[in-house]
């Protein structure tokens, strides 16, 4: 069996599952907007994380933080921020994605020669 790389792949693809989820969760469902987005995402995010786990790559962690980036912003571009359950689970979930994606591009040698250039 093939060694875990990063454990905050499993934890995005968990955040992928309650993202996916939060609608029926937090009764949002009737806003078909954030749920269509939350749905949507939360499978994209699921899809990277098992990806990153199988084959870890830098631009799954990169499509993580793009993902969670898209997550803080959507309910002001998607027009659903006065949806208070909804805007909270995807800027609260978009915010932990972003920060785990971006701990695992920083701290991995193999990902982070952009942050350490050589001369």
């Amino acid at each position: 069996m093939k060694q875990l790389k990063h454990w905050q792949d499993p934890v995005n693809g968990l955040l992928g599952v309650w993202l996916a989820l939060s609608p029926w969760a937090l009764q949002y469902v009737s806003h078909s907007t954030a749920m269509t987005n939350a749905v949507v995402v939360g499978v994209l995010l699921i899809a990277a994380a098992l990806g990153a786990m199988l084959v870890p790559r830098a631009w799954e962690e990169w499509t993580e933080a793009a993902l969670g980036l898209w997550m803080v912003v959507s309910p002001w571009l998607l027009g659903f921020q006065m949806q208070t359950h909804a805007m909270n689970a995807a800027v609260g979930t978009g915010l932990v994605v972003m920060a785990l994606a971006a701990w695992t591009l920083a701290t991995d040698k193999d990902y982070n020669d952009w942050l350490h250039p050589s001369a």
